[in-house]
């Protein structure tokens, strides 16, 4: 019996000693051998992490209207396993085709859907595309039509629902869409400002690292690990709604009305190269980029990605050569019609085979005389010369636009082949550009002769520090004078303002002085031009005097009636009803007329004004100077006074078109002489016999300039005039247009 129970004992002994062993063996195991992995996998039962996204920055134009942000969006959801217990499938099929679009073969494996394992239905499905972050309008009939559902069948479940998610809304539309781009549903940044500032824009999401119970109840001594989120920034650009909307506008209708390729417009303020509208047609809507009814075309910018042959709007960089190296005597006279190049066995053309006769070189810019600007460009300023000022106006680099995908623009003449380089100084041959090109050098006419970076983007705002990065004006290099580009200016004038023989009399626009040039480039088909295909342009700038809008417009082939597809002809009203609104939108006074017999060849009065000069005399000068800005009138201060001692014009004068007042006061040993070219002989004699000095003029008209010198003691200003009409006149004129290429 003790036997027995000894052996028993030692059973059990052995027993628990075995399980201590075994058990100490398994405690081994799994906390020195198998340690990390149940450290790990405690660690992922209790530690959490949760992901805070950053809100993607705000698209505002210059006066804060909201062009692009983030807001709600919804995702419609199914529960396969919900719909098929309530024995609804049908029912919910039938109603989300109704209400997303979504073909009902792509709705029935979504709401079927099985685990192909298991064979059980699955529990969560997102119905994409057509239920991918849908608006609130869509998302509450979806919401209608469930909650309809379950009261049908009287149940709690129905098994459709949805996700509250953010999206990247549009709320204009296609204002500006070329500017803006788009962001896909999944966030990424495809085109425009939202993919070249999406660092900047999309900001950096935070974290937040911690500890829970079993339930998801933080622990008290959780160790938390915080990463902040870094919102988006936000970005105001130089775009103003109102003006992006007068060009889409002015757009559409030449677009319906001559049904071309493609019509791209920029309008830029020439004295700091901002950007104020840029525009495409075809166009699409960024809020339905996936809308393939859209146009495919329409995501195409051609503002600053396509090139093109320019033709006659590229003679502007031949006038300014030629007037910056004081080559050009408008009153000189030249054979028109055509010119043969030494090596070319063709002649080169005008537009008017015949020619207009023994015509000015004046007569010859207005009427874009191909003849002038081959006597011009090649043979007076030399093809070194011609090919520096291209050079220097930006045509062998890209201006820098802050948007992306910008493309250069080609100038390649063979030097050794004379006719490439004298079809060069019309805009023709070997000779490609983008049209922001275009528009940074004629806005380099229109400002005094600075090539000046383009820029969209006004500032940035960092939400996070409030910090503002503002983007500054930046000057390139100085192509031509202050003075070369006023007169040059002055002769673009006059290519819209007479309105018999200049053809860009279509830009004129009734008080406000307008510079411009047109354009028609033939393009090739195959190896040679096709008359019937053509690239119309326009490109100027007003108040001339004043410049607070640049614009180009071209249309590429438009399909006009009786061969009426030229530059003036489409082009030049494009611009015309842009810029009439603009101006006065932007506060720029607007000069009335009086309007001569419209059958009569005579041109419009320009003398009768319905302003007046303010009485100024007595007023500090700073006072004055107020005064004068407040009202929009053109003034110049002379002296070195405090307090105007005089004034021309005398108070209550009517001022006519462009007519400058002087504001005069208190003057030194040497009185100061003010710039007068550009002014009336008669406005130039009153302000300088006010100043008590001595006057010499050589030539008849207006003033294009002046040289200080003494005699007897006294300061001597001589003067030189040039004939010139400084003011828009508008009669009935035939439709002259300018020279097509020459192959």
């Amino acid at each position: 019996m003790v036997k027995r129970i000894k052996l028993r004992t030692l059973f059990i002994g052995g027993c628990i000693t075995l399980f201590f062993l075994v058990l100490v063996g398994r405690v081994f195991w799994l906390q020195i051998l198998d340690g990390e992995y149940w450290q790990n996998k405690a660690a992922s039962q209790w530690a959490h992490s949760a992901t805070i996204k950053a809100v993607r920055g705000e698209i505002e134009d210059r006066n804060g209207n909201v062009l692009a942000s983030d807001v709600p969006a919804y995702t419609v959801v199914v529960n396969p396993e919900v719909i098929a217990e309530q024995g609804i499938g049908q029912e919910v099929i039938d109603g989300l085709h109704n209400l997303l679009g979504k073909p009902v073969d792509e709705l029935k494996p979504l709401i079927e859907a099985k685990d192909n394992k298991t064979g059980k239905y699955l529990k969560n499905r997102e119905i994409r595309n057509e239920g991918w972050k849908i608006d609130k309008a869509l998302k509450d009939k979806v919401v209608a039509f469930y909650e309809e559902l379950g009261k049908k069948h009287d149940i709690r479940e129905t098994g459709v629902g949805y996700v509250t998610e953010q999206k990247r809304y549009y709320p204009k539309g296609t204002l500006a869409a070329h500017i803006l781009g788009f962001t896909d549903r999944d966030g990424k940044a495809i085109m425009g400002l939202e993919k070249y500032f999406d660092k900047q824009l999309k900001g950096t999401d935070g974290k937040l690292h911690y500890q829970s119970d079993g339930k998801g109840v933080k622990l008290p001594n959780s160790k938390d690990t915080y990463q902040p989120v870094v919102n988006g920034s936000n970005i105001k650009l130089t775009i103003d709604s109102t003006i992006q909307y007068y060009i889409q506008e002015a757009m559409q209708k030449a677009y319906d009305k001559y049904k071309p390729k493609s019509i791209s417009v920029i309008a830029a303020d020439p004295n700091t190269m901002e950007i104020l509208g840029l525009a495409n047609m075809p166009t699409f809507n960024p809020n339905e980029y996936w809308d393939t009814n859209q146009n495919a075309a329409g995501f195409y910018n051609h503002a600053i990605k396509s090139r093109y042959e320019p033709g006659s709007t590229f003679k502007i960089v031949t006038l300014a050569g030629v007037v910056q190296e004081k080559l050009f005597n408008p009153d000189d006279k030249f054979q028109s019609g055509q010119i043969y190049i030494k090596g070319y066995s063709k002649p080169l053309h005008d537009i008017n085979r015949v020619g207009w006769g023994k015509i000015s070189f004046l007569e010859g810019v207005k009427r874009s005389s191909n003849v002038a600007f081959v006597k011009l460009g090649y043979e007076m300023l030399g093809q070194d010369r011609l090919l520096k000022y291209i050079n220097e106006f930006g045509f062998n680099e890209k201006t820098g636009i802050d948007l992306p995908g910008e493309t250069i623009g080609i100038v390649n003449p063979d030097k050794n082949k004379s006719v490439e380089n004298a079809t060069l100084a019309y805009g023709h041959g070997k000779v490609l550009v983008t049209p922001i090109q275009q528009l940074t050098a004629v806005s380099a006419i229109a400002n005094g002769g600075k090539l000046m970076v383009p820029h969209v983007v006004k500032e940035i705002t960092d939400p996070n520090t409030g910090k503002k990065t503002i983007t500054q004006p930046e000057v390139v290099r100085q192509v031509i004078s202050k003075e070369s580009a006023r007169e040059t200016g002055g002769y673009l004038e006059q290519v819209v303002a007479d309105q018999v023989k200049g053809t860009g009399r279509h830009a004129y626009i009734e008080g406000y002085r307008v510079a411009g040039k047109t354009g028609t480039a033939i393009k090739v088909n195959g190896t040679d031009y096709d008359r019937n295909k053509v690239l119309s342009s326009f490109i100027g700038y007003a108040p001339v005097n004043n410049p607070k809008i640049a614009v180009i417009v071209i249309i590429d082939e438009p399909q006009g009636e009786n061969g009426g597809n030229g530059g003036g002809a489409v082009a030049a009203p494009v611009f015309q009803e842009i810029v009439s609104q603009a101006l006065p939108y932007m506060g720029v006074p607007k000069v009335s007329t009086n309007s001569a017999d419209s059958t009569s060849k005579t041109v419009k009065s320009t003398t009768a004004a319905l302003r007046s000069t303010p009485d100024l005399t007595g007023k500090t000068v700073q006072a004055a100077r107020q005064l004068l800005i407040d009202q929009g009138f053109d003034f110049e201060a002379v002296g070195q006074g405090t307090n105007v001692v005089s004034q021309y014009p005398e108070k209550g004068t009517l001022l006519a078109v462009g007519q400058r007042i002087y504001l005069l006061s208190q003057q030194g040993d040497k009185p100061v002489i003010p710039d007068l070219r550009g002014q009336s002989l008669r406005d130039a004699l009153e302000v300088l016999s006010l100043l008590k000095v001595g006057i010499s003029v050589d030539g008849e008209g207006y003033v294009s300039g002046q040289t200080e010198g003494t005699k007897n003691g006294k300061t001597q200003v001589t003067l030189s005039l040039k004939p010139m009409n400084e003011h828009g006149e508008n009669i009935p004129a035939p439709a002259d247009e300018e020279e097509p290429p020459v192959k």
